[in-house]
């Protein structure tokens, strides 16, 4: 990373990898360990943090408030069984189309890269270490949803993190936030930092499109078109 090099600050689900079903799998099995039944629920995940979806599926579930004691130890089953499932996912899952160029590229360009995710801290590293991302970006400046339930209370801790691992402070105007939701976008723009979202989501292009994003793409496929403008 050069000194001059841009952040760039990727979510993982959606936007790098492709899980498939394996997201709401495993959370809906940590949930099972916790309350000793299947949830039935009809909640979004896109975007969200750990903490908030166990949250709402444990409400959906009709699990009496306060749920603090309740998601806690949702967070820890979710960690027992992605590890247990880690090759299962890898082997289902894949890292989505331009994605390892643009890391690999990005890196040679002198860009810092690391996480801002819904996902908790030792999931993000399991996920990142089965496709083979985790050595493009620095996780220990990252921020997770085991850092806080809300999304944009992350950006921050990204950006203090970085400042005191690498001496500089970036600037919202060389800070890229990259994903696929809505919530991505309020993150960036919570702490004014430029956005791309990608509709490699749930979300549609159209609606991305209306939120006020710096750039809005169908996809990462087009290589250079990419780094060129995380790069500018």
């Amino acid at each position: 990373m050069s000194d001059a090099g841009p952040l760039i600050v990727w979510d993982i689900d959606r936007t790098l990898i492709d899980a498939g079903a394996a997201g709401r799998d495993i959370m809906n099995a940590a949930i099972t360990r916790v309350i000793d039944r299947e949830p039935e629920h009809e909640v979004w995940f896109g975007g969200k943090t750990d903490p908030r979806i166990a949250a709402e599926i444990l409400t959906a579930a009709g699990v009496p408030l306060p749920h603090d004691d309740h998601v806690a130890d949702v967070l820890v089953h979710l960690e027992q069984v992605l590890a247990e499932r880690e090759t299962v996912v890898a082997a289902e899952g894949a890292v989505l189309p331009g994605v390892r160029e643009i890391l690999t590229r990005l890196r040679a360009a002198g860009a810092l890269q690391t996480v801002l995710t819904g996902n908790i801290q030792a999931n993000a590293v399991v996920k990142l270490r089965a496709f083979g991302l985790d050595e493009f970006v620095d996780v220990t400046v990252g921020a997770f949803g085991s850092d806080h339930a809300d999304r944009p209370r992350l950006l921050p801790l990204v950006l203090d993190r970085a400042a005191r691992a690498y001496g500089r402070r970036w600037r919202p105007e060389e800070t890229w936030v990259i994903g696929d939701t809505e919530f991505d976008f309020e993150c960036a723009a919570a702490s004014g930092a430029r956005c791309l979202l990608v509709a490699t989501g749930g979300s549609s292009y159209e609606h991305l499109s209306t939120l006020g994003a710096d750039t809005v793409l169908p996809d990462l496929s087009d290589v250079p078109a990419v780094v060129r403008l995380l790069t500018s």
